[in-house]
C-alpha cells in the first residue's frame, strides 16, 4: 500500500506575488524511484494521488499488468494543494482565487526537484489534471518523453470559464453549495444523448424522474467525501489554464516542447470540446513533428475518460506498450499522425 508522503515548501511565490508555505503531498506506486521510467499522473477535479490500489480512481489504467504497468514504471502522483486529501489543513485556502493552473505546475515542478527527478517518461492527466499537464510541459519543455493531455485543452475556453464562474457563484452563495454545484456540473460532464439513453424520461417515484434522483445521488455522494474549500480551489484551477499567458502565441510556446504530445479527446465532450483539440492538433502539427491525437467515441461526454476504459487503454498502448500488435482492427477509436 502506498503511503502519503510530504514535501515542505516554504516561501513559495505564486504568480500573483503572494508568498505562501505549503505541504505538497504525493504517493508512489510500482517500482521504487531510481532505475525505472517514471510516469507522473495528474488527477482530475475530485480525484487525488490515490491512482491505483484500494480506492484508486484509475485502477483500470494503472496497476500491475495494466497499460501503465507498475511492474515496469514508477508511478508518481502529487495532490493539488488544497484538494483536501489526507486531512491536511491548508492556511492558504482563503486566497484560492489567486491560484492558477500554472502555479500548480510550478509547485509540482519544485516537488520533482526535491525528489531529484530531472526526467520523466510521461506526464498524463485528464480534465483539470490534463490542463496542469499542458502547463508543466510548457514550463519544462524538456522534462518528459511523452505528454498526454486527456479530455482537456491548453487553455480554459470562454465556455469553461463561464461554467466555472457559475460553479463559484453556487459554491459561495448556495445553502447546500457542494450538492448544488455538483448537480450543475454533472449536466456538462455528460450529454443530452447520454441522459436520454440512460433514463428514457422514466420516473423513479411518483414525484421524481430518474434523472433527478440520479443527480441528487451524485450531489449527496460528493457532499460525503469532498470539502467545500477543495471544490473552490479545484474549480479555480480549472478556470485558469493558459500556457500562453505572458509567453506568446500557442504555437510559439508549444513548438518548444520537446516531448511527443499525444492528445486524447472525446467526440461528445461538452466541457473541453473535441473541435478545440483537433484545431490544436492541426495548428501544432504545422510547427512540430511529434504530435498525435486520438479520439474516444462515446455518448457520455466529458466523463467518458472515466467510463470508456477499453478505448482509452487502446489509445495509451502505443505510448506505454511499444509491443502493440500491428493491424488492430478495432475502429471504435483511432490515433492520427499525419
Amino acid at each position: 500500500m502506498s503511503v502519503l508522503k510530504f514535501i515542505e515548501l516554504d516561501h513559495f511565490e505564486l504568480c500573483s506575488g503572494r508568498n505562501i508555505s505549503l505541504r505538497l503531498s504525493y504517493q508512489l506506486f510500482g517500482k521504487p524511484l531510481g532505475n525505472n521510467p517514471i510516469v507522473l499522473v495528474n488527477h482530475a477535479l475530485t480525484g487525488n494521488s490515490q491512482v491505483t490500489g484500494e480506492n484508486g480512481w484509475w485502477n483500470d489504467v494503472v496497476g500491475r499488468g495494466k497499460v501503465i504497468d507498475t511492474e515496469i514504471y514508477t508511478v508518481l502522483a502529487f495532490n493539488c494543494p488544497g484538494n483536501g486529501y489526507g486531512g491536511i489543513e491548508e492556511s492558504f485556502l482563503k486566497y484560492y482565487k489567486e491560484f492558477t493552473a500554472r502555479d500548480i505546475a510550478r509547485i509540482f515542478s519544485e516537488g520533482l526537484n526535491r525528489l531529484n527527478i530531472s526526467a520523466l517518461y510521461a506526464i498524463v492527466g485528464a480534465s483539470v489534471g490534463g490542463g496542469i499537464t499542458w502547463e508543466l510541459a510548457a514550463l519544462r519543455p524538456n522534462l518528459a518523453e511523452y505528454v498526454i493531455p486527456i479530455a482537456t485543452d491548453w487553455k480554459s475556453t470562454d465556455w469553461v470559464i463561464g461554467n466555472c464562474f457559475i460553479q463559484d457563484e453556487i459554491l459561495n452563495h448556495s445553502s447546500q453549495p457542494l450538492f448544488d454545484a455538483r448537480l450543475h456540473a454533472m449536466t456538462f460532464y455528460r450529454t443530452p444523448e447520454s441522459f436520454a439513453s440512460k433514463f428514457k424520461r422514466e420516473k423513479q417515484r411518483k414525484d421524481a424522474f430518474k434523472i433527478e434522483t440520479w443527480l441528487e445521488h451524485h450531489g449527496e455522494k460528493l457532499e460525503e467525501r469532498f470539502e467545500l474549500s477543495a471544490y473552490k480551489m479545484m474549480n479555480q484551477i480549472l478556470k485558469t489554464i493558459d500556457i500562453t499567458q505572458g509567453r506568446g502565441t500557442f504555437t510559439e510556446v508549444a513548438k518548444h516542447i520537446a516531448s511527443h504530445i499525444h492528445i486524447i479527446t472525446i467526440n461528445s465532450d461538452l466541457l473541453f470540446k473535441s473541435d478545440e483539440n483537433w484545431n490544436t492538433f492541426v495548428e501544432l502539427k504545422s510547427a512540430k513533428e511529434n504530435v498525435t491525437i486520438g479520439e474516444l467515441k462515446s455518448n457520455d461526454g466529458h466523463d467518458a475518460f472515466l467510463i470508456e476504459y477499453q478505448q482509452l487503454i487502446k489509445l495509451l498502448k502505443p505510448v506505454f506498450n511499444l509491443k502493440l500488435k500491428k493491424h488492430d482492427n478495432d475502429t471504435s477509436c483511432h490515433i492520427r499522425n499525419w
